[in-house]
């Protein structure tokens, strides 16, 4: 995915993750992290449901990745096993939010903590 940034908002990382969403359907794909946003590009869709319903604060881009404003997460939670990185992400209206670094992914919780 190239994505053009407004000259106010830096890229801080990215790298693969899975992703689920609040009704539990997986993707994988690469996570985009920066000042402002977090960015999915859904690479492939582990689940047989289909496409993510639009949501209040969570919109699809036009060209299919999925969009969460930094001021929309109300809160954080860091899940570390031997294996992988979790980030749950609770956003305003309660939706949570699950990335999974996995066993060789990076762990982008340090990028999303102190920038958020």
């Amino acid at each position: 995915m190239q994505i053009d940034l407004p000259s106010d908002e830096l890229k801080i990382t990215s790298g693969p993750v899975s992703y689920q969403s609040p009704g539990g359907r997986k993707f994988n794909g690469k996570l985009i992290i920066t000042s402002r946003r977090l960015l999915y590009d859904v690479q492939f869709d582990m689940s047989a449901k289909g496409v993510i319903p639009d949501m209040m604060f969570i919109r699809w881009g036009s060209v299919g990745y999925l969009e969460i404003n930094r001021s929309d997460i109300r809160k954080v939670e860091v899940k570390k096993s031997l294996l992988n990185t979790k980030l749950e992400l609770t956003l305003a209206d309660g939706s949570k939010h699950i990335f999974n670094s996995g066993i060789l992914g990076k762990d982008f919780s340090k990028a999303i903590i102190i920038n958020n």
